[in-house]
């Protein structure tokens, strides 16, 4: 049977939708296990470090896979709030990578939760809010 341009397309979009979604949802666990990390170390548990910076360079990591595939749904879908969302979760994890590093606590604590708080919005928002045009249709 010969798929149509359409059913091919339709197939595309939900790949990107899951793999979007796929990644979100990594990147929230990974980021929640990073207070904990820091909180293990805080206690007087000096492993806890290591494990945070592991986290981090995690949490970095899955965040620049996300905004690859939110530059892919931005492409396919022509959706920008799902990349935007995702530029602006990544600008503040960047900012919070070197903060930690540097020791600025200051500043590493507040936007730690704030990051946490955007990611989970976006969490919510791209499994409550359809990524493609078919998928909306469907809604």
């Amino acid at each position: 049977m010969v798929e149509s341009k359409n059913e091919r397309e339709e197939d595309t979009f939900m790949v990107t939708d899951k793999v979007m979604r796929a990644l979100v949802s990594a990147h929230v666990l990974a980021i929640f296990a990073q207070p904990v990390f820091a909180g293990v170390y805080l206690s007087g548990d000096f492993d806890g470090l290591s494990w945070h910076v592991i986290g981090a360079n995690v949490v970095t990591s899955i965040g620049f896979l996300q905004l690859i595939a939110a530059i892919v749904v931005w492409a396919r879908a022509r959706r920008a709030w799902p990349l935007l969302a995702t530029l602006a979760v990544v600008a503040a994890e960047t900012v919070q990578y070197f903060a930690g590093l540097d020791g600025a606590l200051w500043l590493h604590f507040p936007l730690g939760v704030l990051t946490i708080a955007g990611l989970v919005v976006l969490f919510v928002a791209v499994w409550r809010q359809p990524i493609s045009h078919e998928e909306a249709t469907r809604a």
